[in-house]
């Protein structure tokens, strides 16, 4: 059965703001509707409890994404939290189905949403123009999902030596200007791959 319908559930509104942008281009059919909460905690504290009431009602068509930041947590911790979770709540996960039907996938930004906008620098640069073209090759931006002292604090300074978010960054706005030119094939963050790929096996 083709997949008609994605629940996606996120830590933030800024979240939200980039997938109702990225998420037609991937999906390219089924629909979706994104669920932000206020912050990590509070969608992994109502995770269960959510997950629970889809496990009462969910269409066969139906598939959960989740997708948190890692932060300063242990990948694997973090995944394996996320899959109990899901499994507790009787509803089969991608990583634990060995080729049978599935309804949860679970994926992790490392370490934050803001190091899929470092992975394709020429979406920033479309957004912001005036910030370098250099930064992806110079040291600690190579690879997006090891930028060190927090991603989107280092995106933040790099907007403001460019003259933009002088007040300080917004988190959606920056979503916003950036995922509308975002071309999911040329990132190269992985955690992004990972997190497309996903996505398009539900086509």
């Amino acid at each position: 059965m083709s997949v008609g319908h994605v629940e996606v559930l996120v830590e933030e509104p800024s979240t939200h703001a980039a997938l109702e942008a990225l998420l037609p281009r991937i999906l390219r059919g089924p629909s979706f509707t994104v669920h932000p909460h206020q912050g990590k905690e509070d969608l992994l504290k109502n995770l269960p409890s959510r997950l629970r009431g889809y496990a009462n009602f969910l269409p066969d068509d139906w598939r959960i994404l989740i997708l948190v930041d890692r932060d300063e947590e242990d990948c694997r911790a973090l995944k394996r939290r996320l899959e109990r979770i899901a499994q507790q709540a009787g509803l089969t996960t991608r990583s634990s189905a060995r080729n049978r039907p599935y309804v949860v996938i679970n994926r992790i930004a490392c370490e934050e949403l803001e190091a899929w906008y470092f992975g394709d620098w020429e979406a920033v640069r479309a957004a912001y123009p005036r910030v370098p073209l250099t930064i992806p090759a110079k040291r600690g931006f190579r690879d997006p999902d090891a930028i060190k002292g927090g991603t989107w604090e280092s995106l933040e300074r790099v907007l403001q030596r460019a003259g933009y978010f002088e007040a300080g960054l917004s988190k959606i706005a920056l979503a916003q200007d950036v995922a509308l030119h975002m071309v999911p094939v040329r990132n190269s963050s992985r955690s992004f791959m990972a997190f497309v790929e996903a996505l398009e096996s539900l086509r």
